[in-house]
């Protein structure tokens, strides 16, 4: 097969396929930074939300109808969607649409994964697509959804799941499978306590990254029959995908490229940790998330804001931020800005130092303060001459501290209400 007739058959792949985004989960090991939001749309990388990446892999791939599936705490992922995604042209056939917890078919919230999509069932038959792909909203990667889509047709598949090889020692978080050679899978387990090492790499195992593939009719007969099982979790991981390897070809698609050709990244970023982490990577000099990659651009919302600005050039008071990424309509004055990332309107006062930091939208750090290996969250004013990332036993008593040593910060542990009923 051609380049060409290739592009093409992908493309009427692409077209044929109905994206659901499953975006309604807390992320509670994120502990205080999902406390008013939900994980996929937490800022990430400077200008973005986590939810971003999933929904600029369907555009950039060529998947131009998307459902967003939201539950938990959805204003600030509705809104978002709504100012940042509202590009697509309804008379080409292409949307993203918003899915809330609506109780469509039961009189309970979503129940697990399975069961949001279950509860959307209809639909699914309204839009009939020839295949369906589930998503998770709440992964940073880059991923070609198109090779992945081509290798479940060619495959005549009736399941994919999307997999990764991942240190033994980390798998179990994930669900973990057995592939003979062929792609077929063959044992699947849910989050094992002891994972089984991949054949002939005793220090990795296959994991799955909560992306299927699914023909649409076998989906809906799947969920019909979860539905009806009084026993079931009706989850994927745990009931769906180790259910149908009995019965149905389920094939896994190894994750092992990005669309720029480089070694695939996947990230969950579900720890604090891991989050400061993901955030402070992008800063290296050739991070393994490229984020200024023009073939494939990350979406998103972002305000009309001024260019960042470095003001003051006298002996100890230097606005300046090296080794850092900083975005548009922050103003650095007097102060100095060391390996950190600072999203979007972000003022630091003079005679500050900010170092190994994550500072969320919105922040207001007052003057004489010194801010390391920090979380700041949206909003947050930090009064002057404020110590953050300096002594552990204070930050403990007034912050939250990861058992990474990261601190975070937010408005309401500095006894700021920036949500509140009465």
């Amino acid at each position: 097969m051609s380049d060409k007739d290739s592009a093409r058959y992908v493309s009427r792949l692409t077209r044929d396929t109905l994206a659901l985004v499953l975006a309604g989960g807390r992320g509670s090991r994120l502990k205080q930074l999902t406390m008013w939001r939900a994980k996929p749309a937490v800022p990430f990388g400077g200008k973005f939300r986590i939810i971003d990446f999933p929904l600029s892999n369907c555009v950039n791939s060529g998947i131009r109808k998307v459902g967003i599936l939201t539950q938990y705490k959805a204003h600030s992922l509705i809104q978002h969607i709504q100012r940042g995604w509202g590009f697509m042209r309804g008379e080409l056939g292409e949307f993203v649409e918003l899915l809330p917890a609506q109780q469509r078919l039961e009189t309970s919230w979503y129940a697990g994964t399975a069961d949001a999509i279950y509860q959307n069932i209809d639909i699914i038959r309204t839009h009939n697509p020839k295949y369906v792909l589930i998503l998770a909203g709440d992964h940073v990667y880059k991923m070609d959804y198109g090779v992945m889509l081509a290798a479940h047709a060619e495959a005549d598949a009736d399941v994919t799941v999307g997999c990764m090889e991942v240190p033994l020692e980390e798998a179990h978080a994930f669900g973990v499978m057995a592939i003979d050679g062929d792609n077929r899978i063959i044992e699947f387990a849910e989050k094992p306590e002891q994972p089984t090492p991949m054949p002939g790499s005793g220090d990795k195992a296959l994991a799955s990254m909560g992306i299927y593939v699914f023909r649409t009719e076998v989906l809906i007969e799947e969920l019909l029959r979860d539905a009806d099982s009084t026993g079931s979790r009706h989850d994927f991981g745990g009931d769906i995908i180790p259910d149908v390897i009995q019965r149905l070809r389920v094939n896994a698609f190894p994750f092992r490229e990005g669309p720029d050709g480089n070694p695939a990244y996947w990230r969950d970023v579900g720890t604090v940790d891991t989050f400061w982490e993901a955030n402070l990577e992008l800063i290296g000099v050739s991070p393994e998330l490229n984020l200024y990659d023009r073939d494939w651009p990350i979406w998103t919302y972002q305000d009309q804001v001024p260019p960042a600005k470095f003001v003051f050039d006298d002996e100890g008071r230097r606005g300046m931020a090296v080794d850092s990424m900083v975005a548009g309509g922050c103003i650095v004055s007097g102060s100095y800005v060391r390996h950190s990332l600072l999203f979007r309107n972000v003022d630091v006062h003079s005679y500050s130092e900010i170092e190994d930091a994550v500072i969320f939208p919105q922040v207001n750090i007052g003057r004489h303060s010194v801010i390391r290996k920090a979380i700041i969250d949206k909003g947050c004013v930090i009064p002057p001459e404020t110590q953050i990332g300096v002594d552990p036993e204070k930050d403990a008593k007034r912050f939250h501290l990861s058992e990474g040593g990261v601190v975070l910060v937010t408005p309401e542990m500095l006894g700021q209400r920036l949500h509140y009923a009465r």
